[in-house]
């Protein structure tokens, strides 16, 4: 099992000789407006890829099926839409699988509860994308476990720090866990995904797991950067098994 950040929350997973694709947000720097009622007016994304076009056209050729954990713009963008062939394998929370469809897409799977794909298992679990009416508002969003040998990767999803994730950490017991951090928040309501205190409630309840904190410095609702993230890491003794990938990087599942 081989992971790679590319950006924001999109991961390519290399898991028994298939390559996973995960929430892909596709577009150029800047090619969609600001998220509304936030602090700032910066168009999204706020960082390009780190590929190249002909490098991100080998990528879709490669993919063998796509992750979705809902379909927020910064997740299931227009640009992967057009990009991604319809036929390709999309794996899916049960509530999006009608609005998928009629973006053309035809070889959908729905994982209510486990899904086994070509010999590796995907469980999927729940999460809250915020609290209160927001959170209401926010809509169904799922994480999934991803187990293959050794390894089980929990991709967390866009949550804050909740019953599921802590249920999903004690039931699965993940040997990685990659979580969504930076605290985006709108204006008026609490973070929508993790923040540092979330994070560190997360390292403290998975105290055998590495974890990779993604989802940063790349949309414009996000509060807490790399750095704030790194030095609160640091400053709680817990630097050497959270790690804040940069985009590009290729994660060490060991």
């Amino acid at each position: 099992m081989k992971v790679q950040l590319l950006r924001n929350a999109t991961l390519v997973l290399d898991i028994n000789g298939k390559k996973l694709l995960v929430d892909p947000m596709l577009a150029p720097k800047g090619s969609f407006p600001a998220i509304v009622n936030t602090a700032n007016t910066l168009k999204n994304p706020l960082v390009d890829l780190p590929l190249s076009d002909d490098e991100l056209k080998v990528l879709i050729a490669e993919t063998d099926a796509v992750l979705l954990t809902h379909l927020h713009r910064d997740h299931w963008d227009e640009t992967a839409q057009q990009m991604l062939p319809k036929h390709i394998a999309i794996l899916c929370q049960p509530e999006n699988v009608e609005v998928i469809k009629q973006a053309g897409f035809v070889n959908l799977s729905s994982i209510f509860d486990e899904l086994t794909w070509n010999g590796i298992s995907i469980n999927r679990t729940g999460g809250r994308h915020g609290t209160g009416e927001i959170g209401k508002l926010m809509g169904t969003v799922s994480g999934y476990v991803i187990a293959f040998g050794r390894n089980k990767l929990y991709i967390a999803g866009d949550t804050i720090w909740c019953e599921e994730v802590e249920t999903a950490i004690s039931k699965y017991k993940p040997t990685h866990i990659i979580v969504n951090g930076g605290a985006a928040r709108f204006l008026t309501g609490d973070a929508i995904v993790m923040n540092i205190q979330d994070i560190i409630r997360v390292a403290h309840s998975a105290p055998d797991a590495k974890i990779y904190v993604v989802h940063l410095e790349a949309v414009n609702h996000s509060s807490e950067s790399r750095a704030d993230i790194r030095e609160a890491m640091q400053a709680n003794n817990l630097a050497e098994r959270v790690i804040v990938p940069n985009d590009g990087d290729r994660l060490s599942l060991l």
